[in-house]
């Protein structure tokens, strides 16, 4: 530790700091554990925690209950605008986009899916639902339900492509835009946690959106779960 006129616990941050930005410990890999560290700086676990909770208000460190202290990574920074646009976001960032199909289903609407498609209740439509990863970490499980009477075949189509937007156009003429979303915090159910590789009861940002085409009809209803430790969600104003 360098020689420093400060509190130890900010030389101890200062110093776990520059490891972290020289790669000493890299992106997403378990930092020492609190006995670990109080060895090595000969200090009590009490200061090693207030230098792990500087580091964890900096963004540089996440606490992960019951698994340990992990360098954080960059949030990824996607925009909740009037256009629809998730893969095109991601690359934008130098990430690779990837999607694996969880499941497709026709089913009756039932209340809430019928208000929100502006349906009948009991009308067929189809849920798609999906594993989001960017450059191979899952991001977010999307559930999305489609009016079959709006899009028929749309069930053959979902298994066709890796982008909604881009099915939307090319398969109907459809344009995929965002007519509100509403975005809350909620904790991860058990079989998300599991796709999304994060532990039990860990925080995640849920978003409710209902998405129409160019003649404003209701194309789509979409309920994602993102991860909260790597997704930064930004509501845009587009003019």
């Amino acid at each position: 530790m360098t020689a420093s006129s400060g509190p130890i616990y900010l030389q101890i941050a200062d110093e776990l700091r520059q490891n972290i930005e020289a790669a000493v410990y890299a992106v997403g890999e378990k930092l020492p554990t609190e006995a670990e560290l109080s060895d090595r700086f000969s200090v009590n676990r009490h200061t090693i925690r207030r230098a792990i909770e500087l580091l964890r208000q900096e963004g540089l460190v996440r606490v992960d209950r019951g698994r340990g202290m992990f360098v954080a990574a960059v949030p990824v920074t996607l925009s909740i605008g009037t256009r629809v646009r998730y893969n095109e976001t991601l690359r934008a960032q130098g990430l690779k986009p990837e999607m694996k199909t969880l499941r497709i289903a026709e089913m009756p609407a039932d209340k809430p899916v019928a208000e929100r498609l502006e349906v009948e209740l009991g009308e067929p439509v189809v849920l798609f639902e999906r594993l989001s990863f960017a450059d191979t970490v899952p991001m977010s499980v999307a559930s999305s339900y489609f009016p079959v009477s709006l899009m028929p075949a749309i069930a053959h189509h979902c298994q066709q492509y890796q982008s909604i937007s881009k099915m939307l156009s090319q398969e109907y003429g459809f344009d995929h835009i965002r007519r509100s979303t509403r975005i809350s915090a909620r904790v991860v159910q058990s079989r998300d946690a599991r796709l999304l590789t994060v532990p039990l009861n860990s925080p995640i940002l849920l978003t409710e959106s209902v998405n129409v085409n160019q003649m404003k009809q209701v194309i789509e209803y979409g309920v994602s779960r993102f991860r909260s430790d790597r997704m930064e969600l930004v509501l845009e104003n587009e003019v």
